[in-house]
């Protein structure tokens, strides 16, 4: 099977998230407790007992789905033999691209859970509450999204923030920019347009100040070539150079999530299965709207785990 590692973003959280291979797993356990120790919080026991309202903080989802990614990641290795060097590739989702790059060695487990911290902080307190918003357009093209987008510029800041797959764009910025977008998405014949209850306006320019604080972050970080070319979100390519890697994590914050490109990409260079492990489904569920025959496995739990070891060693 030709394979990437695809790790999600935020949106995948749930209590009880991980809990399940840390009890199989020590390995998994080991992650947790590290990852706890790098931030100096019970990170796990938020995880797995809540509150859900405390859960879904920025500064906590970003370093919880890392944790259960990497977790999922040691347990693959360490009880079933499975290195992540039997992929091609790794990709992740907006803030799962650290788990990429921590995955193929690029980033230690406790920078990432500390450059996560940094990154959820700096984002939640870019914007005043309130000021700012995102929408999804549904079965909209990038085109339509563009379009939209621009008429939206009237009233203020207004991007598309996640390409996600066919016909599921978002759109963020200044909060009257984005309705008047999804106003002309609807007049353009788009056939939803809809705010999302979320926290701030991710992936805009209304997010600089966060990219600065990323940019500090991200110099003082030691930064190794992957194990595996990590595809990118501003480029939706390959990258292996630390350089580029680092600066193009400070590109992310204010760019454009280009996931359905990425995940064309691959499918264009040969991969076959995309593997999601530790929490949720969201990236293999997207992909079917992606890419026509491409396998997706969530891998999430102890047997789902086994299943694809079993499956990749044939």
């Amino acid at each position: 099977m030709t394979l990437a590692f695809t790790f999600p973003g935020q949106g995948s959280q749930s209590i009880g998230m991980g809990k399940e291979l840390a009890d199989a797993f020590q390995s998994a356990r080991a992650v947790f407790e590290e990852i706890d120790d790098a931030l100096s919080q019970k990170l796990s026991k938020l995880m797995w007992e809540g509150p859900m309202e405390d859960l879904t903080l920025t500064a906590n989802t970003q370093p919880a789905l890392m944790a259960c990614g990497i977790a999922a990641m040691r347990a693959l290795k360490e009880e079933f033999g499975i290195d992540v060097t039997e992929a091609s590739y790794v990709a992740g989702h907006s803030l799962g691209e650290y788990t990429a790059l921590c995955a193929a060695g690029s980033l230690s487990v406790a920078d990432t859970a500390r450059l996560l911290r940094i990154r959820g902080d700096a984002m939640q307190a870019a914007v005043p509450v309130g000021a700012g918003a995102m929408a999804a357009l549904l079965g909209a093209s990038v085109e339509d999204a563009e379009a939209a987008a621009k008429a939206g510029q009237v009233k203020g800041i207004c991007q598309i923030a996640n390409d996600n797959a066919t016909g599921q764009i978002v759109l963020s910025g200044e909060k009257d920019a984005v309705q008047a977008a999804c106003d002309a998405a609807i007049d353009m014949g788009v056939k939803k347009a809809m705010m999302l209850n979320v926290s701030a306006p991710f992936h805009c320019d209304m997010m600089a100040p966060a990219a600065d604080a990323m940019r500090d972050a991200l110099a003082d970080a030691k930064f190794n070539a992957p194990a595996v070319p990590v595809i990118n979100n501003v480029q939706a390519l390959p990258v292996s150079d630390p350089d580029q890697l680092r600066n193009d994590l400070v590109a992310q914050v204010t760019g454009r999530v280009r996931w359905r490109e990425s995940v064309e990409w691959m499918h264009a260079n040969g991969i076959e299965t995309l593997a999601e492990p530790g929490c949720g489904k969201v990236l293999t569920v997207m992909l079917r709207r992606i890419v026509k025959g491409m396998n997706g496995k969530a891998i999430n739990t102890p047997e789902s785990l086994e299943a694809f070891a079993t499956d990749l060693k044939g």
